[in-house]
C-alpha cells in the first residue's frame, strides 16, 4: 500500500510542506488545472508539476484527473479528435513516471451534494446529500456550483448540454465508454498506465442524467469492455458505500487484480437513502473501514490509496471535503489498521 494525498496546485491551502509532515505520507495525487477539457497536457507543464511535488521529498503518483470530455460520453461532435488527444495527454504522461490516471465517466456533473457544510453533532462540517434537497435543486436555474464541476459552462451551455443527454440511454453510454476504452486502453497498454475508473458519486442518477458506474454488476460488465489489467478500478468506497445493495468489501475481494487506486472514506447514511460524511473511524459512520482495508490487505494490495474526503474540524476553512486536519487523521488511521494487519501477519 502506498499513502497518497489529494493537493490541488499552487492555490490549494494545504500545502505540500504541510502534507510531507503527515506520517507513513509518500504520494501526491493531482492533475494540470488550467488546460481546458479534452485538450492535450504539455509535456513542460506535466515536467513542473513533477518537479514541484519532488522538491517538497514527495512523489507525483496519481493523475486525478484527466477529464473526459462530454462529446466522448455523448458520442457526439468531435469525440475521436478529443480521444486522439487524450491518448497523446497519457503519452506525455508516461514520460515522466506517471503511472496511474484516476478518471470518470459521469455525465456533466462530477460528485453532487446538497450542502458543502452541513453542521454534525460533534461541531465539524461535512459533505452531505439529502435526498429531499437535491430533488428541488436545478442546475440551471439556480446557481448550483459545486467543486470539480467544469466551471466553464454558460447557463445556456449547460442548459443545451443536459437537452442532448435527455436523448442518450445507459446502453448508449456503455456504447461510448466501450469506443472510448477501446482506443485509449492500447495506447495505456504501450506506456504502461493503468487506467483507474471512478464511480459515479452518489451511484444512482441525478437531474435525470444517466450514470452507470455503480455496482459491482455494472463494474463486472466495466472491465469485461476491455479485458486488460491496465482497465481497472478507483475503489472508492464512500461513492459505492452510501446505498446499502454495495458491498464494498466483497467488490475488494472479487476486483482485486484490477483496483489500481484505493480511495477510502466513510459515510453514514440515513433512514431515507441520504448520507452524510463522516469522519473515517468505522463507528463514526455505516462502513466499517477495518474490514475494507482488511480486504486490501488480505489480496496482497500495493497500490496507492488516499483518505478521501474529509471534515472541516477545529476551526479550518478552505475547499470543502479537502482540509488538511480531517483527511490527515483518516490517513494515520488508516496507516494505524495497516500496521496492525501487517504485524499480526508475522
Amino acid at each position: 500500500m502506498q499513502m497518497t494525498f489529494r493537493w490541488y496546485g499552487d492555490d490549494d491551502p494545504v500545502t505540500l510542506s504541510k502534507i510531507r509532515q503527515i506520517p507513513g505520507m509518500t504520494g501526491i495525487v493531482s492533475a494540470i488545472y488550467d488546460i481546458p477539457v479534452g485538450e492535450v497536457w504539455p509535456g513542460e507543464k506535466i515536467k513542473a508539476l513533477k518537479e514541484k511535488v519532488e522538491s517538497a521529498g514527495l512523489k507525483l503518483s496519481v493523475i486525478e484527473s484527466v477529464p473526459v470530455h462530454e462529446d466522448i460520453k455523448m458520442g457526439t461532435g468531435d469525440r475521436d479528435r478529443y480521444i486522439e488527444n487524450y491518448c497523446q495527454t497519457l503519452k506525455n504522461l508516461s514520460k515522466f513516471g506517471i503511472d496511474c490516471v484516476c478518471y470518470n465517466f459521469m455525465p456533466v456533473f462530477d460528485w453532487t451534494r446538497s450542502d458543502l457544510a452541513h453542521e454534525l453533532p460533534d461541531g465539524s462540517n461535512a459533505l452531505v446529500y439529502y435526498k429531499d434537497q437535491v430533488a428541488h435543486m436545478d442546475p440551471v436555474k439556480g446557481d448550483l456550483s459545486l467543486p470539480g464541476w467544469d466551471a466553464s459552462y454558460t447557463k445556456d451551455s449547460l442548459a443545451r448540454l443536459l437537452e442532448s443527454y435527455s436523448k442518450i440511454t445507459e446502453e448508449d453510454m456503455w456504447n461510448n465508454l466501450k469506443y472510448f476504452l477501446d482506443k485509449v486502453i492500447k495506447v495505456a497498454e504501450e506506456v504502461h498506465i493503468k487506467m483507474a475508473i471512478h464511480p459515479d458519486d452518489p451511484p444512482w442518477s441525478i437531474f435525470g442524467l444517466p450514470r452507470i458506474i455503480t455496482s459491482k454488476q455494472n463494474l463486472e460488465r466495466f472491465l469485461k469492455l476491455y479485458d486488460s489489467k491496465y482497465n481497472g478500478l478507483t475503489l472508492c468506497s464512500g461513492s459505492l458505500g452510501v446505498t446499502e445493495s454495495n458491498d464494498v468489501v466483497d467488490m475488494i475481494y472479487s476486483f482485486a487484480d484490477r483496483i489500481h487506486f484505493a480511495h477510502v472514506r466513510n459515510v453514514k447514511i440515513t433512514e431515507d437513502g441520504s448520507f452524510e460524511e463522516s469522519a473515517h473511524l468505522s463507528s463514526c459512520g455505516s462502513l466499517d473501514i477495518v474490514k475494507i482495508m482488511k480486504a486490501y490487505h488480505d489480496t496482497g494490495f500495493t497500490g496507492y490509496v488516499r483518505p478521501d474526503h474529509g471534515r472541516m474540524i477545529w476551526g479550518e476553512t478552505g475547499r470543502p471535503g479537502y482540509g488538511l486536519y480531517d483527511r490527515a487523521l483518516g490517513a494515520t488511521y488508516i496507516n494505524g489498521i495497516w500496521e496492525t494487519l501487517e504485524k499480526l501477519d508475522k
